[in-house]
Protein backbone atom coordinates (compact mmCIF):
# COMPACT_ATOMS: atom_id res chain seq x y z
CA UNK A 1 0.00 0.00 0.00
CA UNK A 2 1.11 3.23 -1.21
CA UNK A 3 1.16 6.52 1.42
CA UNK A 4 -1.45 8.05 -0.37
CA UNK A 5 -3.50 5.17 0.07
CA UNK A 6 -3.66 5.19 3.87
CA UNK A 7 -6.43 6.52 5.52
CA UNK A 8 -6.03 9.48 7.84
CA UNK A 9 -6.58 6.55 10.70
CA UNK A 10 -3.90 4.50 9.50
CA UNK A 11 -1.55 7.56 8.60
CA UNK A 12 -1.91 8.96 12.16
CA UNK A 13 -1.18 5.83 13.78
CA UNK A 14 1.78 5.44 11.79
CA UNK A 15 3.38 8.80 12.21
CA UNK A 16 2.42 9.25 15.91
CA UNK A 17 4.61 5.34 15.94
CA UNK A 18 6.91 7.13 13.79
CA UNK A 19 7.18 4.80 11.16
CA UNK A 20 6.33 7.45 8.24
CA UNK A 21 6.63 11.14 9.06
CA UNK A 22 4.12 13.95 8.16
CA UNK A 23 6.42 15.64 5.68
CA UNK A 24 6.54 11.95 3.50
CA UNK A 25 2.78 12.18 3.90
CA UNK A 26 2.52 15.36 2.64
CA UNK A 27 5.32 14.73 -0.33
CA UNK A 28 3.36 11.58 -1.25
CA UNK A 29 -0.27 13.52 -1.41
CA UNK A 30 1.80 16.50 -3.62
CA UNK A 31 3.71 14.24 -5.55
CA UNK A 32 -0.08 12.62 -6.39
CA UNK A 33 -1.63 16.16 -6.90
CA UNK A 34 1.06 17.05 -9.71
CA UNK A 35 0.40 12.85 -11.06
CA UNK A 36 -3.60 13.09 -11.70
CA UNK A 37 -4.58 16.90 -11.36
CA UNK A 38 -3.90 18.47 -14.16
CA UNK A 39 -6.90 16.04 -15.74
CA UNK A 40 -9.27 16.56 -12.64
CA UNK A 41 -8.37 20.29 -11.28
CA UNK A 42 -9.45 20.00 -8.25
CA UNK A 43 -7.14 22.69 -6.36
CA UNK A 44 -8.48 26.29 -6.28
CA UNK A 45 -5.27 27.32 -4.30
CA UNK A 46 -2.00 25.20 -3.50
CA UNK A 47 1.54 25.66 -2.30
CA UNK A 48 3.62 22.73 -1.84
CA UNK A 49 6.06 25.03 0.00
CA UNK A 50 3.79 26.12 2.23
CA UNK A 51 1.91 22.53 2.59
CA UNK A 52 5.73 21.28 3.30
CA UNK A 53 6.73 24.00 5.96
CA UNK A 54 3.94 22.97 8.02
CA UNK A 55 4.37 19.11 7.43
CA UNK A 56 7.91 19.83 9.04
CA UNK A 57 6.49 21.70 11.82
CA UNK A 58 4.15 19.10 12.68
CA UNK A 59 7.40 16.58 12.71
CA UNK A 60 9.17 19.28 14.95
CA UNK A 61 6.44 18.79 17.32
CA UNK A 62 6.55 15.16 17.55
CA UNK A 63 10.11 14.91 18.08
CA UNK A 64 10.41 17.62 20.68
CA UNK A 65 7.65 15.17 22.74
CA UNK A 66 5.09 17.77 22.38
CA UNK A 67 1.30 16.53 23.05
CA UNK A 68 -0.50 15.20 19.55
CA UNK A 69 -3.30 16.50 18.60
CA UNK A 70 -6.29 13.51 16.82
CA UNK A 71 -5.26 14.78 13.43
CA UNK A 72 -1.52 14.89 13.57
CA UNK A 73 0.42 15.00 10.49
CA UNK A 74 -2.68 14.77 7.99
CA UNK A 75 -3.10 16.86 5.01
CA UNK A 76 -6.71 18.28 4.74
CA UNK A 77 -7.87 19.78 2.19
CA UNK A 78 -10.72 22.61 2.97
CA UNK A 79 -13.23 23.99 0.18
CA UNK A 80 -12.01 27.62 -1.04
CA UNK A 81 -15.19 29.39 1.12
CA UNK A 82 -13.57 28.76 4.38
CA UNK A 83 -11.72 32.09 5.56
CA UNK A 84 -7.90 31.18 5.52
CA UNK A 85 -4.76 33.39 6.70
CA UNK A 86 -2.48 31.35 4.65
CA UNK A 87 -4.14 31.25 1.80
CA UNK A 88 -6.69 33.55 -0.43
CA UNK A 89 -10.56 32.77 -0.23
CA UNK A 90 -11.74 33.76 -3.58
CA UNK A 91 -15.47 32.09 -2.93
CA UNK A 92 -15.38 30.49 -6.41
CA UNK A 93 -16.35 34.07 -8.28
CA UNK A 94 -14.14 36.14 -10.14
CA UNK A 95 -15.45 38.76 -8.11
CA UNK A 96 -13.38 37.80 -5.03
CA UNK A 97 -10.30 37.28 -7.45
CA UNK A 98 -7.48 38.20 -4.95
CA UNK A 99 -9.03 38.24 -1.86
CA UNK A 100 -7.17 37.21 1.46
CA UNK A 101 -8.60 36.89 4.73
CA UNK A 102 -7.06 38.22 7.44
CA UNK A 103 -7.52 35.73 10.03
CA UNK A 104 -8.67 31.91 9.60
CA UNK A 105 -12.15 30.99 10.03
CA UNK A 106 -12.88 28.46 13.12
CA UNK A 107 -12.87 25.24 10.94
CA UNK A 108 -9.47 25.93 9.81
CA UNK A 109 -8.27 26.92 13.30
CA UNK A 110 -9.89 23.82 15.00
CA UNK A 111 -7.95 21.45 11.95
CA UNK A 112 -4.40 23.68 13.22
CA UNK A 113 -5.48 23.05 16.98
CA UNK A 114 -5.66 19.16 16.23
CA UNK A 115 -2.27 18.91 14.32
CA UNK A 116 -3.62 18.80 11.00
CA UNK A 117 -1.65 20.01 7.56
CA UNK A 118 -3.34 23.36 5.10
CA UNK A 119 -2.58 21.23 2.09
CA UNK A 120 -4.36 23.53 0.03
CA UNK A 121 -8.17 25.53 -1.25
CA UNK A 122 -10.37 23.30 -2.83
CA UNK A 123 -12.67 24.16 -5.82
CA UNK A 124 -16.42 25.23 -4.78
CA UNK A 125 -18.85 26.17 -7.76
CA UNK A 126 -19.48 29.83 -8.05
CA UNK A 127 -20.70 31.04 -4.44
CA UNK A 128 -21.15 27.86 -3.58
CA UNK A 129 -24.37 27.44 -5.08
CA UNK A 130 -24.85 26.02 -9.02
CA UNK A 131 -22.28 27.42 -11.26
CA UNK A 132 -19.76 24.75 -12.30
CA UNK A 133 -16.22 24.98 -11.23
CA UNK A 134 -12.98 23.63 -13.30
CA UNK A 135 -12.99 20.42 -11.75
CA UNK A 136 -13.99 17.06 -13.22
CA UNK A 137 -14.92 13.20 -11.85
CA UNK A 138 -12.01 11.18 -11.10
CA UNK A 139 -14.17 8.50 -12.67
CA UNK A 140 -14.49 10.01 -16.15
CA UNK A 141 -13.28 13.45 -16.49
CA UNK A 142 -16.57 14.13 -19.18
CA UNK A 143 -18.56 13.70 -16.18
CA UNK A 144 -19.53 16.42 -13.41
CA UNK A 145 -18.03 15.73 -9.73
CA UNK A 146 -21.18 17.25 -8.37
CA UNK A 147 -21.52 20.60 -6.24
CA UNK A 148 -20.73 22.86 -4.90
CA UNK A 149 -17.82 20.96 -2.60
CA UNK A 150 -16.69 19.56 -6.09
CA UNK A 151 -12.80 20.34 -5.45
CA UNK A 152 -12.90 18.73 -1.95
CA UNK A 153 -14.85 15.41 -3.03
CA UNK A 154 -12.52 14.59 -6.16
CA UNK A 155 -9.68 15.18 -4.08
CA UNK A 156 -9.95 12.79 -2.52
CA UNK A 157 -12.11 10.03 -4.10
CA UNK A 158 -8.54 10.68 -6.47
CA UNK A 159 -5.76 9.99 -3.33
CA UNK A 160 -4.59 13.90 -3.36
CA UNK A 161 -5.89 14.01 0.35
CA UNK A 162 -7.32 11.47 3.10
CA UNK A 163 -9.29 14.33 3.88
CA UNK A 164 -11.58 17.20 3.08
CA UNK A 165 -13.53 19.71 4.23
CA UNK A 166 -16.81 21.14 2.57
CA UNK A 167 -20.20 22.86 3.33
CA UNK A 168 -24.01 21.79 2.41
CA UNK A 169 -26.93 23.82 1.87
CA UNK A 170 -28.69 21.85 -0.52
CA UNK A 171 -26.93 19.22 -1.86
CA UNK A 172 -23.12 20.42 -1.69
CA UNK A 173 -21.72 17.65 0.07
CA UNK A 174 -23.74 14.04 -0.32
CA UNK A 175 -24.00 14.78 -3.60
CA UNK A 176 -20.63 15.23 -4.98
CA UNK A 177 -19.88 12.40 -2.39
CA UNK A 178 -22.28 10.03 -4.26
CA UNK A 179 -20.75 10.81 -7.83
CA UNK A 180 -17.12 10.90 -7.10
CA UNK A 181 -17.49 7.02 -4.51
CA UNK A 182 -16.18 8.12 -1.45
CA UNK A 183 -18.07 8.90 2.26
CA UNK A 184 -19.77 12.11 2.41
CA UNK A 185 -21.34 13.52 6.10
CA UNK A 186 -23.31 16.11 6.45
CA UNK A 187 -23.62 16.18 10.58
CA UNK A 188 -26.44 17.39 12.29
CA UNK A 189 -26.98 21.40 11.77
CA UNK A 190 -24.85 23.72 14.17
CA UNK A 191 -22.57 20.87 15.07
CA UNK A 192 -19.83 22.38 13.70
CA UNK A 193 -18.91 26.02 13.52
CA UNK A 194 -19.73 28.04 10.62
CA UNK A 195 -17.83 31.06 11.72
CA UNK A 196 -15.93 32.57 8.84
CA UNK A 197 -17.38 30.65 6.12
CA UNK A 198 -19.26 32.30 3.20
CA UNK A 199 -22.71 32.47 4.14
CA UNK A 200 -25.50 31.82 2.30
CA UNK A 201 -28.50 30.50 4.59
CA UNK A 202 -27.99 30.46 8.22
CA UNK A 203 -30.86 27.80 8.84
CA UNK A 204 -29.24 25.75 5.97
CA UNK A 205 -25.96 25.93 5.84
CA UNK A 206 -23.97 23.09 6.86
CA UNK A 207 -20.38 22.01 7.33
CA UNK A 208 -19.60 18.46 5.60
CA UNK A 209 -16.69 16.22 5.54
CA UNK A 210 -15.29 13.84 3.31
CA UNK A 211 -13.20 10.75 3.76
CA UNK A 212 -12.91 7.17 1.78
CA UNK A 213 -13.99 5.60 5.12
CA UNK A 214 -16.90 5.89 7.95
CA UNK A 215 -14.12 5.71 10.37
CA UNK A 216 -12.17 8.85 8.96
CA UNK A 217 -15.11 11.50 8.37
CA UNK A 218 -16.50 10.41 12.02
CA UNK A 219 -12.88 11.17 13.21
CA UNK A 220 -12.30 14.77 11.20
CA UNK A 221 -15.94 15.55 11.73
CA UNK A 222 -15.31 15.38 15.84
CA UNK A 223 -12.62 17.33 15.44
CA UNK A 224 -14.36 20.25 14.61
CA UNK A 225 -17.50 19.62 16.61
CA UNK A 226 -17.52 22.78 18.90
CA UNK A 227 -19.30 25.79 20.40
CA UNK A 228 -18.79 29.50 18.60
CA UNK A 229 -20.12 32.39 20.10
CA UNK A 230 -20.00 33.58 16.52
CA UNK A 231 -22.57 31.34 15.58
CA UNK A 232 -26.04 31.65 17.16
CA UNK A 233 -26.80 27.48 15.99
CA UNK A 234 -24.37 25.99 17.48
CA UNK A 235 -24.78 25.28 21.59
CA UNK A 236 -21.99 24.34 24.02
CA UNK A 237 -21.89 20.39 24.41
CA UNK A 238 -19.60 17.99 24.82
CA UNK A 239 -17.19 16.83 22.00
CA UNK A 240 -19.48 13.50 20.75
CA UNK A 241 -17.06 10.41 20.39
CA UNK A 242 -17.77 9.98 16.63
CA UNK A 243 -15.16 7.93 15.96
CA UNK A 244 -15.24 5.64 18.77
CA UNK A 245 -19.02 4.50 18.34
CA UNK A 246 -18.57 4.62 14.71
CA UNK A 247 -16.51 1.65 14.86
CA UNK A 248 -18.35 -0.16 17.80
CA UNK A 249 -20.67 -2.71 17.50
CA UNK A 250 -24.25 -2.18 17.89
CA UNK A 251 -25.94 -3.34 20.86
CA UNK A 252 -28.42 -4.83 19.32
CA UNK A 253 -29.20 -5.07 15.01
CA UNK A 254 -30.30 -1.91 13.67
CA UNK A 255 -33.87 -1.18 12.68
CA UNK A 256 -34.12 0.70 8.72
CA UNK A 257 -36.35 2.26 6.60
CA UNK A 258 -36.52 2.89 3.42
CA UNK A 259 -38.72 5.52 1.91
CA UNK A 260 -39.17 6.72 -1.06
CA UNK A 261 -39.50 10.38 -0.40
CA UNK A 262 -41.64 12.84 -2.42
CA UNK A 263 -39.26 13.37 -5.10
CA UNK A 264 -38.85 9.20 -6.03
CA UNK A 265 -40.13 9.66 -9.36
CA UNK A 266 -37.25 12.13 -10.27
CA UNK A 267 -35.05 8.89 -9.91
CA UNK A 268 -33.21 7.10 -12.83
CA UNK A 269 -35.22 3.90 -13.57
CA UNK A 270 -31.78 2.35 -12.60
CA UNK A 271 -31.54 3.97 -9.39
CA UNK A 272 -35.38 2.35 -8.59
CA UNK A 273 -33.87 -0.72 -9.27
CA UNK A 274 -31.37 -0.74 -7.05
CA UNK A 275 -32.99 0.31 -4.83
CA UNK A 276 -35.50 -1.94 -5.18
CA UNK A 277 -32.96 -4.71 -4.87
CA UNK A 278 -31.45 -3.19 -1.79
CA UNK A 279 -34.50 -3.37 0.27
CA UNK A 280 -34.82 -6.92 -1.03
CA UNK A 281 -31.70 -8.23 0.08
CA UNK A 282 -32.10 -6.68 3.42
CA UNK A 283 -35.81 -8.28 3.66
CA UNK A 284 -36.93 -7.96 7.20
CA UNK A 285 -34.18 -6.02 8.64
CA UNK A 286 -35.50 -3.16 6.24
CA UNK A 287 -39.47 -1.66 5.98
CA UNK A 288 -40.83 0.79 4.04
CA UNK A 289 -41.60 4.02 5.66
CA UNK A 290 -44.16 6.56 3.58
CA UNK A 291 -43.90 10.50 4.77
CA UNK A 292 -46.44 12.11 6.25
CA UNK A 293 -48.55 14.37 3.86
CA UNK A 294 -46.87 17.55 5.26
CA UNK A 295 -43.53 16.48 3.98
CA UNK A 296 -44.59 16.88 0.45
CA UNK A 297 -43.90 20.83 1.00
CA UNK A 298 -40.56 21.06 1.67
CA UNK A 299 -38.78 21.74 -1.69
CA UNK A 300 -40.95 24.57 -2.40
CA UNK A 301 -40.10 26.28 1.34
CA UNK A 302 -36.45 25.23 1.07
CA UNK A 303 -36.58 27.12 -2.31
CA UNK A 304 -38.21 30.15 -0.49
CA UNK A 305 -35.59 30.14 2.38
CA UNK A 306 -32.33 29.75 0.43
CA UNK A 307 -33.54 32.07 -2.11
CA UNK A 308 -34.01 34.79 0.41
CA UNK A 309 -31.43 34.12 2.31
CA UNK A 310 -29.22 34.62 -0.85
CA UNK A 311 -31.02 37.64 -1.85
CA UNK A 312 -29.92 39.20 1.07
CA UNK A 313 -26.50 37.73 1.60
CA UNK A 314 -25.40 37.97 -2.10
CA UNK A 315 -26.89 41.71 -2.18
CA UNK A 316 -23.29 43.29 -2.41
CA UNK A 317 -21.96 40.63 -5.35
CA UNK A 318 -25.87 41.29 -7.37
CA UNK A 319 -25.56 44.91 -6.53
CA UNK A 320 -21.71 45.90 -7.62
CA UNK A 321 -21.47 43.70 -10.45
CA UNK A 322 -24.73 41.13 -11.27
CA UNK A 323 -23.21 40.93 -14.94
CA UNK A 324 -20.40 38.78 -13.51
CA UNK A 325 -22.69 36.38 -12.04
CA UNK A 326 -24.04 33.04 -13.68
CA UNK A 327 -27.76 33.79 -15.37
CA UNK A 328 -28.90 31.12 -12.67
CA UNK A 329 -27.46 32.86 -9.65
CA UNK A 330 -28.99 35.74 -10.53
CA UNK A 331 -32.49 34.61 -11.38
CA UNK A 332 -32.34 32.43 -7.64
CA UNK A 333 -31.66 36.16 -5.80
CA UNK A 334 -34.34 37.53 -8.02
CA UNK A 335 -36.53 35.15 -7.21
CA UNK A 336 -35.47 35.73 -3.42
CA UNK A 337 -36.16 39.26 -3.62
CA UNK A 338 -40.08 38.20 -3.97
CA UNK A 339 -39.96 36.05 -1.14
CA UNK A 340 -42.51 37.54 1.69
CA UNK A 341 -41.73 37.56 5.30
CA UNK A 342 -44.92 35.60 5.76
CA UNK A 343 -43.48 33.02 3.32
CA UNK A 344 -40.17 32.50 5.01
CA UNK A 345 -41.92 32.03 8.43
CA UNK A 346 -44.31 30.00 7.01
CA UNK A 347 -40.83 27.50 5.97
CA UNK A 348 -39.26 27.69 9.38
CA UNK A 349 -42.73 27.30 10.78
CA UNK A 350 -42.93 23.95 8.76
CA UNK A 351 -39.30 22.86 9.49
CA UNK A 352 -40.36 23.03 13.25
CA UNK A 353 -43.41 20.75 12.60
CA UNK A 354 -41.65 18.30 10.64
CA UNK A 355 -38.55 17.18 12.84
CA UNK A 356 -41.55 16.68 15.70
CA UNK A 357 -42.60 14.42 12.99
CA UNK A 358 -39.43 12.90 12.39
CA UNK A 359 -37.99 12.50 16.17
CA UNK A 360 -41.37 10.29 16.51
CA UNK A 361 -40.43 8.25 13.75
CA UNK A 362 -36.34 8.11 14.52
CA UNK A 363 -37.71 6.37 17.96
CA UNK A 364 -38.95 3.01 15.43
CA UNK A 365 -35.50 3.64 13.28
CA UNK A 366 -32.01 3.86 13.79
CA UNK A 367 -31.73 5.04 9.98
CA UNK A 368 -33.78 5.95 7.07
CA UNK A 369 -32.27 4.63 3.87
CA UNK A 370 -32.87 6.84 0.92
CA UNK A 371 -30.75 7.47 -2.63
CA UNK A 372 -28.05 10.01 -2.27
CA UNK A 373 -28.96 11.44 -5.78
CA UNK A 374 -31.12 10.68 -8.61
CA UNK A 375 -28.11 8.61 -10.32
CA UNK A 376 -25.12 8.12 -11.54
CA UNK A 377 -22.83 11.73 -12.54
CA UNK A 378 -24.61 13.00 -15.28
CA UNK A 379 -22.11 13.82 -18.69
CA UNK A 380 -21.02 17.01 -19.10
CA UNK A 381 -19.53 19.82 -17.02
CA UNK A 382 -22.06 22.71 -17.38
CA UNK A 383 -24.20 21.61 -14.52
CA UNK A 384 -23.75 19.80 -11.06
CA UNK A 385 -26.46 17.32 -11.07
CA UNK A 386 -29.65 17.43 -8.94
CA UNK A 387 -29.72 17.97 -5.38
CA UNK A 388 -33.26 16.72 -5.24
CA UNK A 389 -32.84 13.80 -2.75
CA UNK A 390 -30.84 16.04 -0.06
CA UNK A 391 -33.56 18.80 -0.46
CA UNK A 392 -35.72 17.51 2.66
CA UNK A 393 -32.32 16.37 5.13
CA UNK A 394 -30.97 19.51 4.94
CA UNK A 395 -34.08 21.42 5.21
CA UNK A 396 -34.66 19.47 8.58
CA UNK A 397 -30.94 19.65 9.74
CA UNK A 398 -30.76 15.90 10.44
CA UNK A 399 -27.26 14.13 9.84
CA UNK A 400 -26.57 12.37 6.13
CA UNK A 401 -24.31 9.96 4.95
CA UNK A 402 -23.53 8.92 1.88
CA UNK A 403 -22.13 5.28 1.00
CA UNK A 404 -20.24 4.26 -2.09
CA UNK A 405 -21.97 0.87 -2.04
CA UNK A 406 -23.52 1.65 -5.69
CA UNK A 407 -22.72 1.37 -9.25
CA UNK A 408 -24.93 2.90 -12.19
CA UNK A 409 -25.52 1.49 -15.74
CA UNK A 410 -22.18 3.45 -16.76
CA UNK A 411 -19.94 2.07 -13.79
CA UNK A 412 -20.13 5.41 -12.41
CA UNK A 413 -20.56 5.09 -8.42
CA UNK A 414 -23.30 5.85 -6.85
CA UNK A 415 -24.53 6.61 -3.54
CA UNK A 416 -26.55 5.22 -0.41
CA UNK A 417 -27.44 7.52 1.52
CA UNK A 418 -28.49 7.10 5.07
CA UNK A 419 -30.60 9.89 7.44
CA UNK A 420 -30.21 10.05 10.98
CA UNK A 421 -32.08 11.68 13.80
CA UNK A 422 -30.68 15.40 14.51
CA UNK A 423 -27.85 15.41 17.76
CA UNK A 424 -28.01 11.75 17.16
CA UNK A 425 -24.53 11.18 14.89
CA UNK A 426 -22.45 8.82 16.52
CA UNK A 427 -25.72 5.96 15.89
CA UNK A 428 -26.29 7.26 12.51
CA UNK A 429 -22.31 6.71 11.79
CA UNK A 430 -22.93 3.52 13.71
CA UNK A 431 -25.35 2.09 11.47
CA UNK A 432 -23.94 3.28 8.40
CA UNK A 433 -20.62 0.80 9.48
CA UNK A 434 -23.34 -1.74 10.15
CA UNK A 435 -25.12 -1.49 6.80
CA UNK A 436 -21.20 -1.56 4.54
CA UNK A 437 -20.52 -4.86 6.54
CA UNK A 438 -23.64 -5.91 6.14
CA UNK A 439 -23.43 -5.49 2.44
CA UNK A 440 -20.10 -6.40 1.56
Amino acid sequence: MTLVELSAAEAIEKIRDGEITSEELVQACLDRIEQVDGDIEAWAHLNPDFALEQARFRDKQRADGKALGPLHGIPVGVKDIFDSEGYPTENGTTLDSGRQPYMDCRVITLLLEAGAVLMGKTVTTELAVFGPGKTKNPHNPAHTPGGSSSGSAAAVASYMVPLAVGSQTNGSTIRPASFCGIVGFKPTHGLIPRTGVLCQSPPLDTIGTFARSIEDVALVTETLAAYDPGDSDTRPHARPPLAAVAMDEPPMEPVLAFSKTPVWDQADESTQDAFGELVDVLGDECSELFLPEAFNQVVEMHNNVMCADLAKNFAGYYERSKDDLTDRLCAMIEEGQKVTAVDYNRAMDLRAELNLELDALFENYDAIIVPATPGEAPAGLDATGSPIFNTLWTFCGTPAVSLPLMEGPNGLPLGVQLVGQRGDDARLLRTATWLTKRLA
